[in-house]
């Protein structure tokens, strides 16, 4: 391992990536327990208003997606994605602020939340696209590992940290945190020693989005992926977004307990993580889509409230299946879709992927109080089971390989 390592680090940029990712997602840690209970703790909020807020960067997110794809495969995609930092992170104080000197409302948090999507619709494609500009297709496995470990490094500090934040000095401080770790990060990457490849004169950004589509339908096992990811993430998102918080509500211990939980995703993430840097992967996406398929049981320990050592276990093997997924999938695309065109295909992956994830979200809060949170985790869980195992009837999800 110490020696890929060095092999990655003698890549120019590769260090500041990878330093960049960890800054980043310590934030990133922190945000989701800030956000959900700084929601839950205005005056007279429910699930409602937390499906709210949580959705409102989704939709934004996605309406500019392609057009995202279309930048980051015309300009350098590293100052796309610094750039969506630093600004990201003003979004981020303004939240942080109005949550410290008491002046917050659910629309203010929301309206913070659509505009940060619309950075984010840039950001995601260009951030997919930089490390092929880094290392050689060969390296790509190694390092979306390296860089998935130093992410959920970050996330698990992030989170225990976010936890007592939360709990002690209130969520406002907790943003603020997420704020400064974005701006940090966004410096990093921009200043990054990536040139960039000269691109060639586009005719126009139809021309462009025609290209990437042509090239996002070539290839069944994308398709796949991406319906059965479509699902996927629905329930993924709105138990992590919305039906996690609720199932721990309250006010004092809630932060902890879910921070615990969210921990315990990021240490599974973090052991898939040094287990794909360590194994050559056969068949990548059929294994990928077994662990996918097993990382319900999180879900399922939730619905069911068994103790809290056992909840965590299952955000550890759920965290394990999801981080296996992110390289094989990330190594997977890189490996076999052009260079110029990687970023457009990723955009309509990214939007066909999260398409219904916002109607998840909006709907979990309000289904939750109606059925109860146990019922609609169940619910969840059992999507994603049939999901994941529905695509592996494909046959060119089963047998790719990225040699």
């Amino acid at each position: 391992m110490l020696t890929q390592l060095k092999d990655l680090k003698a890549h120019h940029g590769f260090t500041g990536l990878a330093i960049s990712r960890f800054i980043s997602n310590v934030g990133n840690g922190v945000s989701p327990i800030a956000l959900a209970y700084g929601v839950l703790s205005l005056p007279g909020s429910t699930g409602k208003d937390l499906s709210i807020v949580m959705a409102a960067r989704f939709v934004p997110l996605l309406a500019f997606m392609l057009f995202g794809g279309v930048l980051a495969d015309r300009f350098q995609r590293n100052r796309l994605v610094g750039g969506s930092d630093m600004i990201g992170s003003f979004l981020a104080a303004v939240s942080a602020i109005s949550l410290i000197a008491g002046f917050s409302s659910t629309w203010l948090l929301a309206l913070m939340g659509a505009l940060f999507g619309i950075l984010n619709a840039i950001w995601w494609p260009a951030m997919s696209g930089v490390l092929p500009e880094i290392l050689p297709k060969e390296k790509l496995q190694e390092g979306n590992a390296v860089i998935g470990l130093l992410t959920n490094f970050g996330y698990i500090v992030g989170t225990l940290g976010g936890g007592i934040l939360v709990s002690t000095v209130g969520a406002g401080w907790g943003l603020l945190v997420d704020a400064i770790s974005f701006f940090i990060a966004g410096v990093i990457v921009w200043y990054l020693p990536i040139i960039g490849k000269i691109k060639d004169k586009s005719p126009g950004i139809i021309h462009d989005l025609a290209v990437g589509w042509k090239e996002f339908i070539s290839r069944s096992w994308v398709i796949a992926m991406v319906v059965a990811f479509a699902l996927i993430n629905m329930a993924f998102e709105s138990m992590l977004s919305v039906l996690g918080p609720l199932n721990f509500s309250d006010p004092i211990s809630g932060p902890k307990q879910w921070s615990y939980n969210l921990a315990g995703l990021s240490v599974g993430m973090l052991i898939g993580g040094i287990w794909v840097l360590k194994v050559k992967i056969g068949r990548p996406l059929f294994l990928a889509m077994i662990l996918i398929s097993l990382s319900a049981v999180w879900d399922f320990a939730l619905a069911f409230d068994v103790p809290m050592f056992f909840s965590v276990i299952a955000a550890v093997i759920s965290g394990i299946s999801l981080e296996v997924f992110m390289v094989t999938w990330n190594t997977s695309l890189q490996s076999h879709v052009p260079e110029e065109s990687y970023s457009r295909v990723s955009s309509y992956d990214t939007l066909g992927s999260f398409g219904i994830a916002p109607l998840g979200i909006v709907i979990a809060g309000p289904l939750a109080m109606h059925f109860g949170v146990n019922t609609i985790l169940i619910v969840t869980g059992i999507t994603t089971l049939i999901a994941a195992v529905a695509s592996l009837l494909v046959p060119s999800v089963r047998n790719l390989r990225n040699d």
